[in-house]
This record gives structure tokens, C-alpha cells and sequence, in this order.
């Protein structure tokens, strides 16, 4: 259960902290909050609907799984391919961070180097993999903790700037609660390592909501006390706002420590990525939507060994050569999409209207915050998706022929 906890945490209390909010508050304003409240409660619907979908189906693979038992192959390859691009974006997009803040003048190559580390790490075990985002969790919770302090116990600090003006659009709050979501989205990541939980019934369930709610704590007092110091608009030029609140707050020796909380966060939260984009492939690669060598699970370590290979090379290619813009953006799409087809899934548990309020509410929430994205990241996003879509087609009409062609055996029996 404790590690349960600490994987999610790691996936929520990473980089997005320490990135998203500058995004966000450019496109809500003084609505930050306001779109920090909105993507929790999609946040919520759809961790309350993954984990009764986990308590079910308590196999690695997540939505994959889910999509695919209560919808049909069709919805579950979507899922998974969604869940796969979007991540992998996602890991890029980590491991550049880890690459900025480390060494700026050589950030692809740190980048791919904490992508081969980490893959390293998963290679070993999952058990050793929730050991050091134990210890990741803990140092960035203890860093985000003293930037709060500081911001709310500083001169600087004003408690006007929390509130919401005239620079609050509906549009603007949508897109802040769209890219803030990205910051959010690995709180089922759990779910997808169903395999590797003991007792996931119970365990999976129990960790989502909790992990979730702790996460949710941590982001509003950061946002609070960042928001207070900067303003919203200071906070929506701000490349690094913790580092540029701590400064504005007085407290300049303080950045070098910001500057290492965001790298370990964004090490903490590439480990629990490829953690659960791995195990999605293997899923996949199970059902022969992935090549069916990817499945393999190795006989000592007890992981997919072939697709965290897989995923660290693809993810080390991508980081060595794509820039970090717009992989947010392009995250959140695939990412949104991959969680309305589990709450489409959940909707099918149960007939009782009570049970289907919450399943409801995040299936719009999240088709809502998708397309209130940027309209790059949306019109990318649904480039990729439509690809996923050809490439389940052409599996399909591949088969139908193979079957077709294979007629009962001749006079010869041959």
C-alpha cells in the first residue's frame, strides 16, 4: 500500500509543479486557481472510476485492459495507443526538464542519459524502482515545503493576488485546467502495474483516491503561495516561477535547492513514466496490437524486460532530438482521450444511476479540457490518434485476409 502511494505521488509530485503553473496562469490569468479547482475534479472522477475499473480488472495494462473488456479491442487499442504516445511525449519532456536544470549547455545529453539510467532501474525490479521514488518523493515534497514557507512567510507575499479579475475567462480557465491536468495525470499509474501489486484488489483502489488527495494538497499551497508573491501575470512569463518566487520572496539562496528539487522531481517522475508505459506495451504486446516480443517477462527480475528496453529507446531518440515545447500540450490530449474511454468504461459497471454520476462527469470533463488545449496540441494530437486508429484497421483487414485465405485441406490433406 505504502508503495502503492509513493509510485503515485512520484508520477503527480514531479516536474509538472515545477513547470506547469507558468503555462497555466498565461492562459487563465487570475483564474489560476480556478483552473487548478477544475482539473482536480476531473482528476477525482476519473481516479474514482480507474480504481473501480482496477478492483475488477487487476492486470497490468490499465485502460488498455478496461477499455478493452467493457467496450470492445477497438476502445482498449485506442487506449493504449493514446496512453503510449502521449507518455512517451511525456518522458521526453521529463527527461529534457532533468537535462535544463542540470546542465543547461547539454540538455539532450542528460536527457538521454537519465533515460538510460532510469531504464536501468527498471530493468531491476519494480520493488527497487518504488525504493528510489520513495527517496525522490521525499526530497521534493521537502523542497516544495520550503518554497511555500517562504513565499507565504515573506514581505512580498499579498493576499490580493489570489483573487479572480477580470482576466478570468472561461476559455483561458478551461486551457489552465487542460495544461494543469498534465501535472495531475499520473495518479492511476498504479493501475497500470496491477500485476506487480500485492493483493491489487484492496491495494489499488485504496492508493488512487489517497494519493490523489495528498497531491492535491501539495499543489494548492505551491500555487497559493507562488501566486501570492508573483502574480498572475509575472507568473504567466515566469519560465521557472518556484525559482522566481523564492527570488522575488528574498530568499535568493534558496534557488540552487529549487534548481535541484525540479531536476530530482522530473527523474522522479521519467522513473514512474516508463514504469507505466512499459507495462501498457506489454499488455499490448499480449494482444498483438505491439509486436508479441515485447511480452516477454524476464525469469528473474520478474518485469517486461523487452519493452522497457523498448520505451527507454524510443524515449532517449525522441529526448536527443525534439525540443520540450508543446509536449505538454501534446500530453494532456492523448492523456485526456485515454481517460474518457475509462470513464466510458466505468459507466458500464454498473446500470444504477448513482453509480454513473461520476463516470458522467469526468467523460465530459475530459473531452471538454481536450479540446479547450491549444489548438497545436489539439490539432497534433488528433493527427497521432487518427494514425492509431489506421494502424488497428490495417491489423484488422491483415487478419480478415490471412483468415480468409486459409481454406480446409485439399484431396492430399495438405
Amino acid at each position: 500500500m505504502r508503495d502503492a502511494v509513493v509510485v503515485r505521488l512520484g508520477s503527480m509530485v514531479g516536474a509538472g509543479v515545477f513547470a506547469v503553473l507558468g503555462p497555466a496562469a498565461r492562459a487563465a490569468g487570475s483564474g489560476l486557481l480556478l483552473g487548478l479547482a477544475v482539473a482536480a475534479v476531473v482528476a477525482y472522477c476519473n481516479a474514482m472510476s480507474s480504481a473501480r475499473l482496477a478492483a475488477r480488472y487487476p492486470a497490468s495494462g490499465g485502460t488498455y485492459v478496461y477499455g478493452r473488456e467493457r467496450l470492445g479491442p477497438f476502445w482498449g487499442h485506442l487506449a493504449g495507443w493514446a496512453f503510449v504516445v502521449g507518455k512517451t511525449a511525456s518522458c521526453a519532456a521529463m527527461a529534457l526538464t532533468v537535462g535544463a536544470y542540470v546542465w543547461p549547455g547539454q540538455a539532450h545529453a542528460v536527457a538521454v542519459a537519465a533515460v538510460v539510467t532510469l531504464t536501468a532501474v527498471n530493468y531491476g525490479g519494480v520493488q527497487k524502482s518504488a525504493l528510489l521514488t520513495r527517496v525522490i518523493v521525499a526530497v521534493v515534497l521537502v523542497v516544495l515545503a520550503s518554497v511555500v514557507v517562504v513565499c507565504l512567510g515573506s514581505g512580498e507575499s499579498d493576499a490580493a493576488r489570489l483573487d479572480v479579475g477580470a482576466s478570468a475567462g472561461a476559455g483561458g480557465v478551461l486551457q489552465a485546467a487542460g495544461l494543469l491536468f498534465f501535472a495531475f495525470a499520473g495518479y492511476a499509474r498504479i493501475a497500470t502495474l496491477g500485476e506487480e501489486v500485492q493483493d491489487p484488489a484492496r491495494t489499488i483502489p485504496r492508493a488512487i483516491p489517497l494519493a490523489l488527495g495528498i497531491a492535491l494538497v501539495v499543489y494548492v499551497a505551491v500555487a497559493v503561495g507562488v501566486l501570492s508573491v508573483l502574480g498572475a501575470d509575472v507568473l504567466g512569463r515566469s519560465t521557472a516561477p518556484l525559482v522566481d518566487a523564492v527570488r522575488a520572496a528574498g530568499a535568493a539562496g534558496l534557488v540552487p535547492v529549487v534548481r535541484v528539487g525540479a531536476a530530482v522531481a522530473a527523474l522522479g517522475s521519467l522513473l514512474a513514466l516508463v514504469l507505466g508505459v512499459s507495462r501498457t506495451t506489454l499488455a499490448m504486446a499480449r494482444d498483438r496490437h505491439l509486436p508479441g516480443a515485447l511480452a516477454a517477462v524476464h525469469p528473474r527480475f520478474l518485469v517486461p524486460h523487452r519493452a522497457e528496453l523498448a520505451v527507454g529507446a524510443v524515449v532517449a531518440v525522441v529526448a536527443a532530438t525534439v525540443d520540450v515545447r508543446g509536449a505538454v500540450g501534446f500530453s494532456s490530449f492523448g492523456v485526456l482521450v485515454y481517460y474518457a474511454i475509462t470513464n466510458a468504461s466505468a459507466w458500464t459497471l454498473s446500470s444504477a444511476p448513482a453509480s454513473r454520476v461520476l463516470p458522467a462527469l469526468g467523460l465530459l470533463g475530459c473531452v471538454t479540457l481536450a479540446f479547450a488545449l491549444p489548438e497545436v496540441s489539439v490539432g497534433v494530437g488528433a493527427g497521432v490518434r487518427a494514425v492509431g486508429v489506421v494502424s488497428y484497421g490495417g491489423r484488422r483487414w491483415v487478419g480478415s485476409r490471412s483468415s480468409g485465405q486459409s481454406g480446409p485441406p485439399g484431396p492430399s490433406g495438405s
